[in-house]
């Protein structure tokens, strides 16, 4: 993939999975320890190693790096939506981010090496159509835990998948649907455009994309994991 510029203000879609595609979240604690980071790596500090006793502190301060506007971990990889906030951010945030959790990880597991399939991915999000795309596409990753092939055969259960996205941790959808949890420092609301002003217009950008038959080729892009 051809290697792209980070420009402040703009949009990119941030992903990467397991090398030889193994899973990168085992249990509970190591998808917290993701949302951790994504939290505590998002200043101008160096990275964050030690968590056990931190948690997502409103009172922390700090100077973010990065908005973080949504994101999804998966087990075996994770797709994350960031707003270059100043010049350098996403590509400091995400070294931080890498680094700290495969040290984690790792230390863990008794491991050593790359833990991620190379360095992140990333494209530019340069247009309304697409920013819409990428924010549904995040979100509705985790409906192919209880349903594989919805993306090629249409959703089964419609009201079981909406549900479930709902109920889904480990995605950033719920602090969208304006459910209070304490993950929802993680993301900055008002990084978004202004086309998306209520709770129910993200709910209906999501469904609207949910009701697709065949959701990738709906869409020529081809950076989706």
């Amino acid at each position: 993939m051809k290697r792209i510029s980070f420009v402040p203000g703009e949009f990119y879609h941030i992903y990467n999975r397991g090398t030889e595609k193994r899973n990168i979240f085992l249990n509970k604690n190591e998808y917290r320890r993701f949302l951790l980071l994504l939290y505590h790596c998002n200043n101008n500090k160096n990275v964050v190693l030690r968590l056990e006793n931190q948690n997502f502190d409103i009172n922390l301060e700090r100077e973010t790096i990065v908005d973080v506007c949504a994101y999804c971990l998966m087990p075996n990889h994770f797709h994350i939506l960031l707003h270059e906030k100043i010049e350098g951010g996403i590509s400091l945030f995400m070294q931080k981010l890498s680094t700290g959790y495969t040290m984690y990880f790792n230390r863990l597991h008794d491991r050593t090496g790359v833990l991620f399939q190379g360095k992140f991915k990333a494209t530019h999000v340069n247009d309304d159509e697409y920013l819409k795309y990428v924010f549904s596409y995040t979100h509705l990753n985790p409906v192919k835990l209880i349903d594989p092939n919805w993306k090629e055969n249409g959703i089964a259960n419609h009201n079981r998948a909406k549900e479930y996205l709902e109920n889904y941790v480990c995605s950033s959808y719920p602090d969208y649907l304006g459910i209070n949890r304490k993950e929802s420092v993680i993301i900055t609301k008002e990084a978004m455009p202004n086309y998306f002003l209520s709770t129910s217009d993200y709910e209906r950008t999501v469904n609207d994309w949910l009701n697709f038959k065949n959701l990738e080729t709906e869409n020529t892009r081809s950076d989706l994991v």
